[in-house]
């Protein structure tokens, strides 16, 4: 049995608009493999408990995440982050977080909304056109992948998230895959990219592991 000890790094993962499905657990049972403490919120739990949407049903997916309010995912990420601090093995100041898509997007939410070390946003759609009125408030360096063939995130989105956070003087990484497309993480969807998904994992690892206490 794998060793947790107290100064573990605590990792909210953050589902895609797919719900918390068996993607989503297997990359929180593969943060757990490194010794991380990782857990997935069901942020649909207020109107859709239990949902796994079908990545050929985007319809589906899509109106459930409409259905989100951003007070609703607020207080979700503040619940996720206290109960990691109160009750998991960890020292204070060593919670960070991941996101997928939808999660990416809420990823930057929680940078912004919380105490954490460091985030993690993979592809996350709807950053420029909506949250970049947060920039100042973001607290933890970020990590951002994105996808150079994403039709759902354009070059001048990813350019305005960017801008927007240097020109804060907030610290940040970007990269971006250009043969890859949205959910190229997700070995589950068509999109999926062999190379890109091992080597944005492995900076990810690094990144978080080279921000903890």
């Amino acid at each position: 049995m794998r060793e947790i000890s107290i100064n573990t790094i605590a990792i909210p993962v953050l589902q895609e608009a797919f719900g918390v499905n068996e993607h989503i657990r297997d990359v929180v049972r593969r943060f757990a493999y490194h010794g991380f403490v990782a857990l997935a919120p069901e942020l649909y739990h207020r109107t859709a408990p239990g949902f796994e949407g079908l990545y050929d049903d985007v319809g589906t997916a899509v109106a459930h995440m409409k259905a989100m309010t951003p007070r609703g995912l607020e207080l979700d990420l503040e619940a996720a982050c206290a109960w990691l601090m109160n009750e998991a093995p960890v020292l204070p100041g060593e919670v960070s977080c991941v996101g997928f898509c939808m999660g990416g997007r809420a990823a930057f939410v929680a940078a912004a909304l919380l105490p954490l070390r460091a985030a993690v946003s993979f592809y996350g759609g709807g950053i420029a056109s909506g949250l970049l009125n947060r920039v100042p408030q973001i607290h933890a360096p970020m990590l951002f992948f994105w996808g150079g063939l994403d039709k759902h995130i354009p070059p001048e989105q990813v350019a305005a998230t960017t801008q927007a956070l240097r020109s804060a003087g907030k610290a940040f990484v970007n990269v971006e895959f250009s043969q890859a497309d949205h959910g190229f993480f997700c070995d589950a969807r068509p999109s999926y990219d062999p190379g890109a998904a091992r080597q944005s994992w492995a900076h990810a690892l690094e990144f978080l592991k080279s921000r903890s206490g």
